[in-house]
């Protein structure tokens, strides 16, 4: 039995998720991956609010992601690295506490383990740099010196995220990451190959 509500509005006549039909949550699956596909575009908008987000430092947080996403490019770093860098603090404006995981659950279904690794730790890593200044230990992510990802944490802190608050760097603007971006979150999630530990 077909228990579309109203086809005209395009939702389903169930209340509760157990009540769907098969045909309902196909309709659903249909708008669901269209959803999906739009991620960039939805990433490329927070990242648009991250121009207006957290003041006191000299540059916004927008301009520091572009910053320690261009630094990223100029070293060498991969794809999967750059755009780990455009993104790694978007997590400032919605997970403030937390923000590290928060970016690290974004990219996990699109990058090697390595990276979200990376992007997860990061704010643990960034702390050698200034906690000390608050009277708190800044060598918390020693604890991690055995991890085999241990260095390309702290090679991603030094070289792209503590130091990209400088206004005055020759940032590259958000449309040319834009490409980058779309290319990684266009990947099939999960996918295994790309998802092994090393490559």
């Amino acid at each position: 039995m077909i228990t579309v509500a109203n086809p005209a509005l395009h939702t389903v006549a169930f209340t509760q998720m157990k009540d769907g039909s098969t045909e309902e949550y196909l309709f659903l699956q249909k708008l669901e991956h269209g959803y999906v596909r739009a991620l960039p575009d939805r990433l490329l908008l927070a990242l648009h609010r991250l121009g207006d987000s957290l003041e006191g430092y000299q540059v916004s947080r927008l301009e520091h992601s572009l910053q320690a996403a261009t630094r990223a490019e100029a070293d060498g770093a991969d794809l999967e690295t750059i755009v780990a860098a455009l993104l790694h603090d978007l997590g400032d404006e919605l997970a403030p506490e937390n923000h590290s995981q928060f970016a690290a659950a974004l990219i996990r279904p699109y990058v090697r383990a390595e990276v979200t690794w990376v992007v997860e730790m990061h704010g643990l890593f960034q702390m050698q740099y200034y906690s000390h200044h608050y009277g708190l230990p800044n060598d918390g992510y020693l604890a991690y010196r055995d991890h085999p990802w241990f260095a390309a944490c702290c090679r991603f802190c030094e070289r792209y995220d503590q130091a990209s608050f400088d206004p005055h760097y020759p940032s590259k603007p958000l449309a040319y990451f834009e490409p980058m971006l779309r290319k990684v979150f266009a990947r099939p999630p999960f996918d295994p190959l790309i998802l092994k530990e090393s490559e």
